[in-house]
């Protein structure tokens, strides 16, 4: 099978002159005791790949990178008697072990297994089983290896979909409806009547602004340097949007309850992965209000807040990973959302390439000209 490969994290830009990723010829590998043979359809290219390309992420290589598909079932290996071959699925980055501390309070997207198997490039029930054709062992991104023609991944790494969901759809609800929403539902518990803005719109903002403007009398502000992801906002729900330079202004004007309180936002969601993004939310928030991190820092990035607002005024810092969310649940309910005519996640679709062309797709993602390219992959 074809396979993208990063063998070198940290190359310059542009990606297409530096080719980090090489399409390498790998053995399909069988699926070993609780796995699946997935054959990959199609495959997202996320922020989360650039980290590990640039090398703020720092991954064991070589990789096989990739971590936001849909595609078939083509093998299930021994006790695997829920899904079947020619099952359409969604992949997942986050295989929850059911077992562990973070799985038995019901969080299995911080699953204590799950995380250390995808930090050492193996799969959640045994080590890793891409080889190149000289047998060097290659490592799994994220227990997906998505740019591939097929991935063998833990049965806990898929969701069953309905036959009828377009490929095209189904990839982008692997990881950025599960974390954009989920970010704003799940882990910000936006209720009716409040109000939330989101800085950064790419697939994980522009899903959160989606979330947002599910909540009944949500005030939804978006907020992007570029002007056309903040007419995509417009679009996916947002009723205001400006440039960063804009947010405090747009809270004033759009938020407080009209009887003298002060204005300020309940929830603020920072999808750009900036510490001084977070640092600029904490003053938009309403007393109360509650801050969510879902973008990804460089690890060298600091924040410095003052200590005393946060028991203060009852402002919160959270943390968001796969938007605390709970696959098998969440999944059907975001694709029944979609449905309804509720989830316009085909805006956020740009285009679909094959998978020869990763690399400028790479540099596409990070100049902000795609939101979500898709990679045919078989």
């Amino acid at each position: 099978m074809q396979s993208a490969v990063l063998a070198e994290a940290g190359r310059p830009r542009p990606y297409a002159a530096s080719v980090p990723l090489s399409l390498r010829t790998l053995a399909v590998p069988s699926p070993r005791a609780g796995e699946v043979l997935v054959r990959i359809q199609r495959a997202s290219l996320c922020h989360s790949d650039l980290s590990v390309i640039d090398g703020s992420r720092v991954r064991p290589l070589p990789m096989a990178i990739g971590h936001e598909a849909s595609g078939t079932v083509a093998a299930c290996g021994d006790g695997v008697t829920d899904v079947h071959p020619g099952d359409r699925v969604v992949l997942v980055f986050v295989p929850g072990c059911a077992n562990c501390r973070a799985c038995r309070s019901g969080r299995p997207a911080l699953c204590h297994r799950g995380a250390a198997a995808n930090t050492t490039g193996d799969l959640l029930h045994g080590p890793a089983l891409l080889r190149s054709a000289t047998g060097e062992r290659i490592n799994h991104h994220l227990g997906v290896s998505a740019f591939s023609e097929y991935a063998v991944v833990a049965r806990e790494s898929v969701v069953v979909i309905d036959a009828d969901v377009p490929l095209d759809v189904a990839a982008m609800f692997g990881c950025a409806a599960l974390t954009g929403i989920g970010a704003v539902l799940n882990t910000g518990q936006l209720t009716e009547n409040q109000s939330v803005i989101v800085f950064g719109l790419g697939a994980v903002g522009l899903m959160a602004v989606m979330a947002a403007a599910q909540v009944p009398g949500a005030t939804v502000i978006a907020i992007d340097p570029l002007p056309e992801k903040r007419a995509l906002a417009l679009a996916c729900g947002a009723q205001f949007t400006g440039a960063p330079g804009d947010a405090a202004a747009l809270v004033v004007a759009h938020t407080g309850d009209g009887r003298g309180g002060e204005s300020g936002v309940d929830l603020a969601v920072e999808a750009v992965g900036s510490a001084r993004v977070l640092e600029a939310c904490l003053p938009l928030l309403t007393r109360g209000g509650a801050l969510v991190s879902v973008g990804l820092p460089h690890p060298e990035q600091t924040i410095t807040v003052m200590a005393l607002q946060f028991a203060g005024t009852g402002i919160r810092l959270l943390g968001s990973y796969m938007g605390d969310s709970v696959p098998e649940r969440d999944i059907p309910r975001y694709l029944a959302l979609w449905r309804a005519g509720r989830l316009p996640v085909e805006l956020l679709h740009t285009d679909t390439r094959p998978l020869a062309e990763i690399n400028e797709g790479l540099d596409a993602l990070a100049e902000g000209r795609v939101v979500r390219r898709l990679f045919v992959t078989a």
